[in-house]
C-alpha cells in the first residue's frame, strides 16, 4: 500500500515548491526560464491573498509531486472555475497513482467551492500527458489557441498611445 498524503502548501513549503517548479521546467525543457525564487514563492503564499495556491503530495513523508492552482473566471457560465498552471510527480515516483490524487483532489475543492469547470495547458510533445488526461474525461480545446504577451510586448501594448 502506498503511503501518501496531500496537503495545502504554506510559505514554509517555498523551497520545496521551488524545487518542483524547477524540476518541471527542466522535464518542459526550458530549465532557464525560471525566473522566481523561493524568497518570492514564500512572500506571495504569506499574503492575506495570495495570487496561487498549492498542494503537495508526499510518499512516505518524502515531497513526491505538487499542483499549483489559481481561481479564474468563465463569464458565459457566471462561475469562477480553477486553472491549474502546474501538475508535476517526481518521475522517480510516477506511475503510482500520485498525479491522480492530485488532479481528483483539485477536483474536490473545485467541486466544494462550486466551480464551473477545471482546466490547464499541456505541451503538444506530451503525449503521456494528454493520454492520461483524455483517460479522467477531460477533451482537449483543440480550436482554441493560447495567446500571452509579456516583458518588452507587455510593456509596450500598456504604454501603446490611443490610435482613435
Amino acid at each position: 500500500m502506498i503511503d501518501r498524503r496531500i496537503r495545502r502548501a504554506g510559505p514554509e513549503d517555498a523551497e520545496i515548491v521551488f524545487g518542483f517548479i524547477a524540476a518541471l521546467a527542466a522535464y518542459e525543457r526550458e530549465p532557464d526560464a525560471v525566473e522566481t525564487d523561493p524568497e518570492r514563492l514564500a512572500e506571495q503564499m504569506a499574503r492575506e491573498h495570495p495570487p496561487f495556491e498549492c498542494l503537495i503530495l508526499e510518499d512516505a513523508g518524502r515531497p513526491a509531486g505538487f499542483a499549483l492552482f489559481f481561481h479564474n473566471y468563465s463569464t458565459w457560465r457566471g462561475r469562477q472555475g480553477i486553472y491549474l498552471e502546474d501538475l508535476f510527480v517526481d518521475p522517480a515516483l510516477r506511475g503510482r497513482g500520485h498525479g491522480l490524487a492530485l488532479l481528483r483532489e483539485l477536483a474536490a475543492i473545485a467541486v466544494a467551492r462550486d466551480c464551473v469547470r477545471m482546466e490547464w495547458a499541456c505541451l503538444e510533445w506530451n503525449e503521456p500527458a494528454k493520454e492520461f488526461y483524455a483517460s479522467l474525461g477531460a477533451r482537449s480545446l483543440d480550436d482554441w489557441r493560447i495567446w500571452r504577451l509579456t516583458d518588452d510586448d507587455l510593456k509596450a501594448l500598456a504604454l501603446m498611445e490611443d490610435v482613435s
